[in-house]
């Protein structure tokens, strides 16, 4: 059967091959404890469940909402963003859909013409490269220089006369490094210059450690504002992963775009979802906050002892997000691999233990383990993986 160059062109999600496998290995009966996922490990809060409930107790879920999102939902989102950020998007710049990731596929699908380049930090999200080479255009590496981070001068580097868009994702996946308000203003007024979209993916803009402080590149100056999507979502705050809720506010014709796409895609998220969702938006952020102790609880515990495996490099301590990205080059060949693909391979086959290959996220050398799993399971995985470093 043919099958279309575009999507022989992409590569699988390296997290979910990973997260997959560690799946059927618990399915054969192993005992696996898998770091590999970006998934709260908790449920989501029962509130947001109730309202689910309610709406399909009350026969509101049964029936399609508008292409972008029912409007209590995207003022629950606008109110969200002006609370944190100060920035008031009416609705006509908002677009809800089904997960933050189907935001950013649809944005690149609507921005981009064939040979259009998307400047792609490095390490970065495994998604980001796929979904602009699914849209016909081409993503080009900017190698972070400073603390998993890119400057303005890493940015120029790479900046010719075919760059439409750059990303900024902070805290970031997978270093869960922050960009600082200077190191954003800098960037955000490069990008004005130079007429490049700034696309802000702030999914995990709520789990912040250690008294981290945070700015959204979009509350800086209303002009770099205005030439800003930010996108965002409910799954990693909210732990509903599987509800498939995110959003993109930006621009209005962009945001317009992006509506006439999703009416053919998928008609609109789930009702259910939406209401769930309407709930989150709409909380006192307790919920989120106890979640955040747990992972900040969690990153103290587990960081030092990630220090003392054998052949992890980890200077920085991670800011944000759920993730450590040390690399692991040392250990792999101190355990006789050629590669950290292979070492990695066999962490999962002889303890169990699932990591993703740093590869996926643009730097061979690394691994990412996600810190959203439950303590003792951290504590135990890092344990197995001194003693497999150890034993070879």
């Amino acid at each position: 059967m043919h099958l279309a160059k575009r999507i022989l062109n992409v590569a699988p999600s390296a997290t979910l091959a990973v997260s997959n496998l560690a799946k059927e290995m618990k399915a054969r009966g192993e005992t696996v404890f898998d770091l590999s996922i970006g998934q709260p490990d908790f449920t989501t809060p029962d509130f947001i469940d109730q309202a689910a409930v309610a709406a399909i107790q009350s026969g509101a879920a049964s029936f399609y909402t508008p292409a972008a999102g029912l409007p209590a939902l995207k003022d629950a989102i606008a109110a969200h963003v002006l609370d944190q950020t100060g920035v008031r998007y009416s609705p006509k710049q908002l677009v809800v859909t089904t997960g933050a990731k189907l935001a950013l596929y649809g944005l690149f699908q609507v921005l981009l013409d064939p040979g259009d380049e998307v400047l792609i930090p490095v390490p970065g999200w495994v998604s980001y490269v796929e979904q602009v080479r699914l849209a016909g255009g081409v993503p080009r590496a900017v190698m972070s220089s400073s603390h998993f981070k890119v400057t303005v001068d890493d940015l120029e580097a790479q900046r010719t006369k075919h760059t439409r868009a750059v990303i900024i994702n902070s805290p970031s996946n997978p270093t869960g490094a922050v960009y600082t308000k200077a190191e954003l203003t800098l960037i955000g007024n490069w990008a004005l210059r130079h007429d490049i979209l700034v696309v802000a993916d702030d999914i995990y803009r709520d789990l912040l450690y250690n008294g981290a402080t945070y700015t959204s590149i979009i509350q800086i100056d209303p002009a770099i504002t205005a030439n800003t999507v930010l996108i965002s979502g409910a799954s990693k705050s909210y732990a509903m992963t599987g509800w498939r809720i995110g959003f993109a506010a930006g621009p209005e014709k962009l945001i317009a775009a992006m509506t006439k796409l999703l009416g053919h895609a998928t008609g609109n998220p789930t009702a259910a979802a939406q209401y769930a969702a309407i709930a989150a938006f709409s909380s006192d952020g307790q919920s989120v906050a106890a979640m955040r102790d747990a992972f900040e609880d969690r990153l103290n515990t587990v960081y030092p002892l990630l220090l003392q495996v054998p052949g992890f490099e980890l200077p920085d301590k991670p800011q944000g997000a759920f993730y450590l990205f040390p690399n692991v080059r040392r250990a792999a060949t101190l355990t006789h691999h050629t590669s950290v693909d292979d070492f990695v391979a066999a962490l999962l086959a002889e303890t169990g233990v699932a990591l993703v290959p740093g590869r996926a996220f643009g730097l061979p050398d690394h691994a990412r383990l996600s810190y959203a799993a439950a303590k003792a399971d951290l504590v135990e995985a890092i344990s197995r993986i001194q003693a497999f470093v150890g034993q070879n």
